[in-house]
């Protein structure tokens, strides 16, 4: 099985609900990195339907701006990243430099010795947004996904609850 790798699809694709299986896969004491908040009652409860899915097997790591330290002090068990589109969203609230944080994230992701799963949204199949802010988060996350998917191993798009695999492309040019 692949050491890194990036699960991506559109909401309520299914995403999660497969990384974890991956992560699950690859072995005991499996670390669950969150980035989430639960800021309100209602990402609260997604959170809360999260764990009671996964169970007691999981640590959980709450790492809304440090995703890199996190993964550096987890290193030594498999991990799962959930979700970087989230983690990107906190960094631009936070004002921090969104693209120095993403190429730390891809010099990060060689050096672990441990496997770690990324999940993340694909939020530019959709409609220009009417707003700029919008559209900054839309191209930030596009970029960030190009970023990490060019890091890891291999790269999963969920469809309707469907894993599709799509890199490494046998039939590159």
């Amino acid at each position: 099985m692949s050491k890194s790798i990036l699960v991506t699809g559109g909401a309520r694709s299914g995403k999660s609900a497969f990384a974890e299986g991956l992560v699950e896969a690859m072995g005991p004491q499996a670390v669950y990195v969150a980035t989430a908040e639960a800021q309100d009652a209602e990402m609260a409860a997604r959170i809360e339907a999260h764990r009671a899915r996964r169970g007691d097997g999981w640590t959980t790591r709450e790492a809304p701006l440090d995703l890199v330290g996190a993964l550096d002090a987890t290193d030594g068990a498999p991990r799962l990243v959930d979700c970087l589109t989230l983690w990107l969203s906190n960094l631009i609230f936070a004002e921090r430099d969104w693209e120095v944080e993403g190429r730390a994230l891809v010099e990060a992701v060689p050096r672990q010795s441990a496997p770690v799963v990324f999940v993340t949204n694909e939020v530019g199949s959709g409609i220009v947004p009417e707003n700029a802010l919008a559209r900054a988060y839309r191209d930030a996350a596009g970029q960030l996904n190009q970023m990490i998917a060019a890091a890891v191993d291999d790269v999963y798009l969920t469809v309707s609850g469907i894993p599709v695999r799509v890199k490494p492309n046998d039939n590159a040019i």
